[in-house]
């Protein structure tokens, strides 16, 4: 094999992709991610003794943050970017290393992914061969390490949209570079990774509690919003990703244009904040999942800007309108370079390449209801309590999590449609794709579909469960009348799991497969632990959880 890398759902045959990533990345990209990794690894094992020594790295840590963001499913697919981030690594490990010895520290590093060297692309290629997932022969500790690696990915990725915010906890970083060293100790038996496993799911409430603030301290708190889904007459800008810093900015020098700008995908919900709701050419929602842009950028006709993933490898046919920024890379796409000195962003160049443009082809026409996140849901408490109380609701559904472009995936939508008239379903993340369109109606003025936001902010369905447990006077929130079927693909549903298991919740449902990462073993575990179960078929699944 070429390669191997089973972090997403869509992984080759449930296995591992070998030759060719599904999501598009080449095997030479592959393992230079891995190489990032193992990279980063030796970064944190220098932090570490930083940090116990009462040493900052503010610089390293931010630069473990980015990189791991980098190697999420979808993210980046450069060669050349990831050549340079192990270059640079190599740097940052020497500095922290430095400070070290200048402090008089005698650090205890052995491991190679702290000594390796090389200053050249073929030698990053050829040490990436033999240090990658299949390293860890053990396939029990392999599948444990991997399991805490996509939650650090995952937690990565939140704690970066909370740093460019200004928002960042010195423990979260402490906790990835910890949880980094401990992948890469062979000491550690399978209890002690288990553990490990779930002191992540605390840190990645913590995470997801500091990006809420995050967002909601700079932008305010989603509200209940009505989503236009059809279009204007105007020439557009199309935003995708989940980065709602870059949003702002670009709707800040769009203003007075005449040029309109559309979310597309997990952007979806920036239209929920009321610091948005300000701006007189903030169109509306272009489009539905990150998997169908190959087509709907296609008839978006103007500029699209990519600010994270989920990026589909583009066409030829629109890739000379694809911006990227941020950690997002692919080759040939135009950059729209960084913050320099707290200065926005640069959003001029495709601003100008939008006014040359075709207004966007209208795909459907509509509205979109949502903003159910924990402030808006909790202000409307007593409605849901009473509604819960009198028997109009039997039961919530939690459906968060990810959309993805395999056929299986249709089952959220025909169960969606096969859940009885008094249940509502809680979704954030672009799962939602699969059902918010459908007309489910509502119970006493209470939508059957509410939507929190992005997976970002999954953290408001457990604020949401939590306080529903304390209203209800429960003990134990596996008590209360919610039952989980979360659709997964990528590692930042990895950590929302996580998450979930440490507040305590049990009998989770993942589809539409369980994760390829996951060995026998740790499956059971999990399974005999926490309840983890498959998906079958919407009928059947509809009675299990109804009983």
């Amino acid at each position: 094999m070429s390669m191997f890398c089973y972090q997403c759902q869509e992984t080759a045959k449930g296995t591992g992709c070998t030759m060719r990533g599904v999501c598009g990345k080449t095997a030479d990209v592959a393992n230079l991610q891995d190489l990032l990794i193992y990279t980063l690894k030796g970064i944190s094992a220098y932090t570490l003794e930083a940090r116990q020594a009462g040493i900052a790295t503010p610089a390293a840590d931010k630069f473990i943050m980015e990189g791991l963001f980098a190697t999420i499913t979808n993210a980046n697919f450069d060669k050349a970017h990831f050549v340079a981030l192990i270059g640079q690594a190599l740097i940052v490990r020497e500095e922290v290393r430095a400070a070290l010895v200048k402090a008089g520290v005698a650090a205890e590093v052995t491991h190679d992914s702290a000594l390796w060297f090389a200053d050249n692309a073929a030698a990053f290629e050829a040490k990436a061969a033999a240090i990658g997932i299949l390293a860890t022969e053990n396939e029990d500790v392999r599948s444990l390490r991997e399991l805490l690696t996509y939650g650090v990915k995952g937690m990565a990725a939140y704690a970066e949209h909370a740093f460019t915010l200004g928002y960042k906890e010195a423990e979260i970083f402490a906790f990835m570079q910890k949880a980094f060293v401990a992948t890469t100790n062979d000491k550690l038996n399978a209890d002690e990774l288990v553990a490990l496993v779930m002191e992540c799911g605390k840190y990645g409430v913590d995470v997801m509690a500091l990006l809420d603030k995050a967002n909601t301290s700079t932008y305010g708190n989603p509200e209940l919003t009505k989503v236009n889904i059809g279009v204007r007459n105007n020439p557009a800008i199309l935003i995708s990703g989940h980065d709602l810093k870059d949003l702002e900015e670009l709707l800040e020098q769009t203003k007075g244009t005449g040029v309109d700008v559309y979310t597309h995908g997990e952007m979806l919900p920036a239209h929920y904040y009321p610091a948005f709701k300000k701006y007189d050419n903030f169109a509306g929602n272009y489009g539905n999942a990150w998997w169908l842009q190959d087509k709907e950028f296609e008839t978006f006709n103007g500029p699209i800007v990519m600010t994270t993933n989920c990026l589909v490898p583009p066409k030829a046919s629109y890739k000379d309108r694809v911006y990227v920024t941020g950690v997002v890379g692919f080759e040939g796409l135009k950059q729209i370079g960084e913050r320099v000195d707290g200065k926005p962003k640069d959003f001029s160049a495709v601003i100008n390449h939008a006014k040359q443009c075709l207004p966007p082809q209208e795909l459907e026409q509509g509205e979109i209801v949502g903003g159910f996140a924990h402030n808006q849901v909790l202000a409307l408490a007593d409605k849901v309590v009473a509604a819960v109380k009198s028997g109009a609701i039997k039961r919530f559904f939690v459906m968060a999590g990810c959309d993805g472009r395999v056929k299986s995936r249709d089952y959220y939508a025909e169960f969606a449609k096969a859940l009885p008239k008094d249940t509502v379903i809680l979704t954030a993340g672009c799962a939602k794709y699969r059902y918010n369109k459908l007309q489910l109606g509502d119970i006493g003025g209470i939508p059957r579909v509410l939507d929190a936001g992005q997976c970002n902010d999954s953290y408001s369905l457990a604020v949401i469960a939590l306080k529903l447990k304390e209203v209800f006077g429960l003990d134990d929130v596996n008590k209360l009348p919610i039952a989980y079927n979360i659709a997964w693909y990528e590692q930042k549903a990895v950590i929302v799991l996580l998450a979930l298991l440490y507040l305590g919740v049990k009998n989770i449902h993942l589809g539409p497969t369980l994760p390829a990462f996951l060995s026998p073993n740790v499956a059971k575990v999990l399974v005999e632990t926490f309840g983890i179960g498959g998906i079958t078929n919407p009928e059947a699944d509809v009675k299990m959880f109804m009983a």
